[in-house]
């Protein structure tokens, strides 16, 4: 009997399964969309710097120091002798010829290496009698600049290198570093860093950093903010070669994302998949060009090739100010296409972005 009835219940309850209606199982998350990811450099306004260059306007700087701190003393103490005139001619000497040796080069180097060296060594004698507080805050702050321009040069010059972390090339903005582009035209600038994002036209800026960088390393984080923005992940990624990296590709591929280019390891050996690979790769090249043009953009239109302002702040400022307006610049030409062209599609009107959250997003500048 209780067989019986244990097997009553199951069956009951296997039609009572039957008769309810099966479970809708989640739809997976579509990738929808295309992103485009570049990195470029906006040179600041400085003269190309030199070694020799800066060694020298390091020491004039150095001797208007120790005339400040002298100055207190006159009358009692003689002024210390800094050679000026002949360190001058020493750079000259150098500086005016088109075509200088590297020995003679060298030997330059030395001897404005000792006149500055001099020059600290009489600023450090001369704090003990005349406190450091007679300076003005600008030349208390190239004091610092100089000091440390001095030991980069002289680690550079024993080890015979022109390569030093943290490198000074320009005493007025300390803060600005060398970026190594590749480029025919200009090998290396010297400026910020960053790293644009650009949707249907709408740019966002996903890193600025004075210390130059792998670009390589930032498209997952450009991935995520992408999808913070929009909710989902993009369908396409299109990107330089320096973004083909095995991590990304691996990112790419478990989330179903295409990064353009060709795949790692050899070609394939069919002619057709080869060709196939070739038409590829020239859309995607074709697809790039919009982020390549929203550079030319900033730097032609609103001098992202000449950053005049001298310190970090408002050199950060300015970058994140022109891509904000170049966005707006975007949204004002939809809305005339629409208004003056499309009168009849302006109920249907949809944006890939909300104006305001462009706007958000433009003024949040992610400073490294």
């Amino acid at each position: 009997m209780r067989d019986q009835r244990a097997d009553s219940l199951r069956a009951g309850k296997k039609k009572q399964q039957s008769n309810q209606a099966p479970e809708e199982e989640p739809e997976a998350e579509l990738n929808k969309g295309k992103l485009l990811v570049d990195a470029s450099c906006a040179p600041a306004d400085i003269r190309y710097p030199t070694d020799i260059s800066l060694l020298n306007e390091a020491r004039e700087k150095a001797e208007g120091i120790i005339d400040t701190l002298h100055q207190p003393l006159k009358g009692d103490e003689s002024k210390v002798r800094t050679y000026r005139q002949r360190a001058r001619k020493d750079y000259l000497r150098v500086a005016k010829r088109r075509k200088v040796g590297q020995k003679e080069l060298r030997k330059a180097l030395r001897k404005q290496l000792s006149y500055l060296r001099r020059n600290l060594q009489h600023i450090e004698d001369l704090s003990g009698k005349t406190p450091l507080a007679e300076l003005s805050r600008k030349q208390y702050r190239d004091l610092l600049v100089i000091s440390e321009l001095f030991r980069q040069q002289q680690m550079m010059y024993e080890t015979a290198t022109h390569r030093i972390d943290g490198r000074i090339v320009s005493i007025s903005q300390p803060h600005v570093r060398p970026i190594v582009r590749g480029k025919a035209g200009a090998p290396v600038e010297f400026g910020a860093k960053f790293t644009i994002s650009v949707v249907d036209g709408y740019v966002f800026l996903d890193r600025l950093s004075w210390e130059a960088y792998n670009e390589g390393k930032d498209l997952i984080d450009s991935i995520e903010g992408y999808k913070e923005r929009f909710g989902h992940y993009p369908q396409s990624v299109h990107a330089d070669k320096i973004y083909r990296n095995r991590e990304n590709l691996k990112f790419c591929k478990v989330r179903g994302i295409r990064l353009s280019g060709p795949p790692l390891g050899r070609p394939p050996k069919e002619l057709g998949d080869r060709k196939q690979l070739q038409r590829q790769g020239r859309k995607d090249e074709i697809a790039r060009i919009p982020v390549e043009g929203k550079f030319g953009n900033g730097k032609r239109r609103y001098n992202l090739d000449c950053i005049k302002e001298k310190l970090p702040d408002t050199s950060e400022t300015k970058i994140g100010v022109v891509v904000l307006v170049m966005n707006l610049e975007k949204i004002m030409r939809d809305l005339l296409f629409v208004f003056f062209l499309c009168p009849d599609s302006i109920g249907r009107l949809a944006t890939p972005v909300p104006f305001i959250e462009v706007i958000d997003q433009q003024c949040q500048v992610k400073a490294a």
